[in-house]
C-alpha cells in the first residue's frame, strides 16, 4: 500500500488515512511512515484503538529503544506498569479524578509549557507517540510548534548567534518555574543534559531544539542566556508556526521531539477524566549539530 499524506498546516503536519497502526508490520509501510515524519515532523492518524502492548510494540517496530527516564519514574509509580508508557492522564490507580493538590496532578501541569519530550536525557527523544483513550466532552487540544519553521525565519545575525551554543535542559528546572518542589535525592536524578541549541537533520535544514527545560546557555551569563532562550521561544510560538489538534477519540499522533515542540491547552482537569498513553523513542543515531 502507499499512504497517503494530507497537509494540517502550511509548514508542517499531515494526516494520513487508511492505516492500521496496531497491527502493522510491513516494513516498506514502516519507512513511509518514517519518510513523513521526515517531511512534516508531525503525522494524525484517526481511529487507532491501540492497546497498552500494541503501541509499545508499535513503537519499537516503528523506531526502536524507548525511553524510560521519565520524571514519573523518579516522583510517583506508574499505575501502568512500564516506564516506558507514560501516563498521561489526571486519574488514579482505581480511574478516580486525581484530588488538585495530588503531587503528581501538580508535576503534570507543566505540560501546559512549550516542551521537546526527553530533551533532559542523553540520548534525547526522537519520536513521541500519543494514543487518545478518554476524552473529556471539552476542549482539551495540543499544540504543535514547528522548529525548523521558526528557524529558518530568524535574521541572519540571530542564526549566527546561535549557532554552536549548548544549553542545559533539566525537567526538574521546567516545573520548579511553576513551584513544584523537589526533594535533594529527587533532584540528583533529575541533574539533566546538555543539548545543542539548533540542530543540523539530515535533509540539510536546521531547527532550533527549544523546550520549558532549557535552564542556561553554556559559558554565558544566567541572566543573558535566559533572556535569549525566552526571546527563542516567544519567537519559535508565534500563531504562524503553530498547528492546534482538536482530539477525536481513539486519535494517534506522532512528532518528532527534533523539530517540533509541543503543549497541552488547559481543561478543568478536577471535573473531567482524560487519559492518554504515551511511548517516546531514543535518538540513537547520531545527528549533526550545528
Amino acid at each position: 500500500m502507499t499512504l497517503t499524506f494530507t497537509p494540517l498546516h502550511p509548514l508542517f503536519a499531515a494526516e494520513v488515512p487508511n492505516v492500521d497502526l496496531p497491527v502493522l508490520t510491513d516494513p516498506t509501510v514502516l519507512a513511509e511512515i518514517r519518510a513523513g515524519m521526515e517531511q512534516y515532523g508531525v503525522l494524525v492518524f484517526r481511529r487507532q484503538p491501540f492497546k497498552d502492548e500494541e503501541q509499545l510494540e508499535f513503537a519499537k517496530r516503528l523506531d526502536g529503544t524507548l525511553h524510560t527516564q521519565t520524571s514519573q519514574a523518579v516522583l510517583v509509580k506508574n499505575r501502568l506498569g512500564t516506564e516506558a508508557l507514560s501516563d498521561i492522564s489526571n486519574v488514579g490507580p482505581n480511574g478516580e479524578i486525581l484530588p488538585p493538590n495530588d503531587r503528581r496532578r501538580m508535576g503534570s501541569l507543566a505540560n501546559r509549557l512549550w516542551h521537546t519530550d526527553a530533551s533532559f536525557v542523553s540520548p534525547p527523544g526522537r519520536f513521541s507517540m500519543l494514543s487518545a483513550r478518554v476524552l473529556p466532552p471539552v476542549s482539551a487540544d495540543t499544540e504543535f510548534a514547528c522548529m525548523r519553521a521558526a528557524y529558518d525565519a530568524l535574521d541572519d545575525d540571530m542564526k549566527t548567534l546561535t549557532t554552536g551554543l549548548k544549553v542545559h535542559h533539566s525537567i526538574a528546572y521546567s516545573r520548579e518555574t511553576l513551584g513544584f518542589e523537589f526533594t535533594p535525592a529527587e533532584k540528583e536524578k533529575l541533574k539533566g543534559t546538555v543539548q545543542p541549541l539548533v540542530r543540523a537533520m539530515k535533509d540539510g535544514r536546521r531547527a532550533l531544539y527549544l523546550a520549558s527545560h532549557a535552564s542556561s546557555i553554556i559559558d554565558w551569563s544566567l541572566a543573558e542566556g535566559r533572556l535569549l532562550i525566552r526571546d527563542l521561544m516567544e519567537h519559535a510560538t508565534q500563531p504562524r508556526f503553530v498547528y492546534r489538534h482538536h482530539w477525536q477519540e481513539a486519535d494517534f499522533i506522532i512528532w518528532d521531539n527534533r523539530t517540533t515542540m509541543h503543549r497541552a491547552t488547559a481543561f478543568d482537569d478536577k471535573k473531567y477524566r482524560r487519559e492518554m498513553r504515551r511511548t517516546t523513542t531514543l535518538d540513537i543515531e547520531a545527528t549533526t549539530n550545528a
